[in-house]
């Protein structure tokens, strides 16, 4: 049924935790098939990735061009593509099937969807930056990678795929599938807050939007690239 595509760059801290939410699906039939996209890592990430059975594909490193890499590879009707530092909650997959169903049938229009954001972090930053994503996914169904994005292989195709984009891949696909094409799943998709520990909220959370804005303004993405820090990685 589905085919999970996650890009990873040295991501072996995370990407254990984010294999093993996949395992129960994956022994009901729900995950047929998991494809991790390296995308030239230096510590254990290729060999997490073998011993839990998935199908490596070596890259060059950037994530839109791993995501690409990986649909194009997949064999399965659904694609479910993932960052390495996403671990979905337990259950993920009833939610999932549900949503699947429902477009298969017709009960609901063609569409993708996203995961609910979560990042595991204590304090008040990080839930205010829930807060703030899930506004923004309420209100204008405009989820981030970190989400995931479950997608049929016709959709996909029919908006064109992942771009090869160094930033702003998401962003840049969830407005060709537009608004009336998202839908936010009931289930928690949780990141890693490393990156916002690393940077401080405030500025990284400034720094994204930014970038975003810059995005939808139409500036060179290697400005963008250059403001974000060109520091997006797969894992």
């Amino acid at each position: 049924m589905i085919s999970v595509i996650i890009p990873a760059l040295n991501a072996e801290r995370h990407l254990p935790a984010t294999l093993t939410a996949l395992v129960p699906p994956a022994v009901t039939g729900v995950v047929r098939e998991v494809i991790v996209v390296d995308g030239g890592s230096h510590d254990r990430t290729r060999q997490i990735a073998e011993l839990s059975g998935a199908d490596i594909i070596l890259s060059e490193p950037g994530r839109g061009s791993q995501l690409a890499q990986g649909a194009a590879r997949a064999r399965f009707p659904w694609l479910l593509f993932l960052h390495a530092d996403t671990v979905l909650e337990d259950g993920w997959e009833r939610e999932t099937v549900d949503f699947i169903h429902r477009v298969d049938v017709g009960e609901h229009p063609r569409a993708a969807a996203a995961f609910r954001f979560k990042i595991d972090d204590k304090g008040p930053a990080p839930r205010v930056l829930e807060a703030i994503v899930r506004a923004r996914c309420s209100l204008l169904k405009v989820p981030d990678g970190d989400q995931g994005l479950l997608v049929s292989r016709r959709l996909f195709d029919e908006v064109g795929g992942y771009k090869a984009l160094p930033v702003m891949e998401d962003v840049d696909i969830v407005r060709r599938l537009g608004r009336k094409r998202i839908a936010i799943l009931r289930a928690d998709a949780t990141i890693s807050a490393e990156r916002y520990r690393r940077d401080g909220y405030l500025s990284r959370i400034l720094r994204n939007q930014t970038c975003r804005a810059m995005f939808h303004a139409g500036l060179p993405i290697t400005t963008i690239s250059r403001l974000y820090g060109n520091a997006k990685p797969a894992g």
